[in-house]
């Protein structure tokens, strides 16, 4: 996560502090002020995994962390299977790539439309990670799991109205092993969390590029995954379309192993994350 430095340049922040830490001013010559800072229409609240704001009501403020979960689950799961029922319907021309690169798009996109209101987890393999490994609020993890299944719901069966009968899809099974289909889910989810606990947890990470990072993470996951589990990474991605489908093959693997993988990758970059005490000096790429 980034937050703001004394010098007002945007600069690593402790987990849990926001992500997006805003702009450096005064980067011009002397007595010359940034446009950002003349004026106030990119005034951006920075993302955050948990950030509460006191000068409303601590209900309030979760009601709206739940309705910002709802909204950009609803659209990551609308846009992922409506890609890949269009891709059925017009007989390939979509594209593996453009399955993947729609989810890609998906994801990224409400990163950064909601990063700032709710931590935009949209994946409860991500907020069950996010809780054990202490970045986020055991007491708001069943809410946040409820918003995003609610969502899922939602957005498969306004594709049911819409796309009646293909919807079936848009349902993430297995093309063949369950086995290759568990391991591969097992893979995606741990890359997902590996690369999500990066940005939004480390210190050293460029937290402005979030959105593009996880973005570029599930359409990679996409094009590796599409053809052999349909790469869900997501208990949400599955259970909607499943339930308006009437479709529960091999269910339960979609709800096993993106967990047991974001909780390996989560764990993974925990273990090999740098010490914020050791002297190593932080690498500022793609930062000025």
């Amino acid at each position: 996560m980034v937050g703001m430095g004394d010098d007002g340049v945007s600069s690593p922040a402790a987990p849990m502090a926001p992500l997006f830490g805003g702009h450096k001013a005064g980067r011009a010559a002397a007595g010359w002020r940034s446009l950002l800072g003349r004026t106030n229409c990119f005034d951006v609240k920075p993302w955050t995994v948990e950030d509460p704001d006191p000068e409303q009501p601590a209900t309030r403020s979760l009601a709206r962390k739940v309705g910002a979960e709802f909204v950009g689950t609803f659209m990551l799961v609308f846009v992922s299977a409506a890609a890949a029922i269009i891709e059925h319907q017009s007989d390939g021309a979509v594209t593996l790539f453009g399955v993947a690169a729609s989810s890609g798009l998906a994801a990224g996109i409400v990163i950064l439309s909601i990063g700032h209101i709710s931590g935009a987890h949209l994946n409860p393999s991500v907020t069950i990670a996010f809780a054990t490994f202490k970045h986020f609020s055991w007491e708001q993890v069943l809410v946040y799991i409820a918003a995003q299944m609610s969502a899922s719901l939602c957005a498969a069966f306004t594709l049911k109205a819409i796309f009646y009968p293909i919807l079936g899809a848009g349902v993430t099974v297995p093309s063949g092993s369950v086995v290759a289909a568990f391991v591969m889910e097992f893979i995606i989810g741990f890359n997902l969390m590996f690369v999500t606990t990066a940005v939004a947890t480390d210190v050293r990470a460029v937290g402005e590029l979030a959105g593009i990072a996880v973005g570029a993470t599930v359409t990679m996951n996409g094009l590796i995954a599409g053809k052999i589990s349909g790469a869900s990474m997501n208990p949400a991605r599955t259970l909607g379309p499943a339930v308006a489908a009437n479709n529960f093959a091999a269910i339960w693997l979609y709800f096993t192993a993106p967990i047991l993988g974001a909780l390996a990758g989560a764990g993974a970059y925990t273990a090999v994350k740098l010490p914020e005490d050791d002297g190593t000096p932080t690498v500022r790429s793609f930062r000025r």
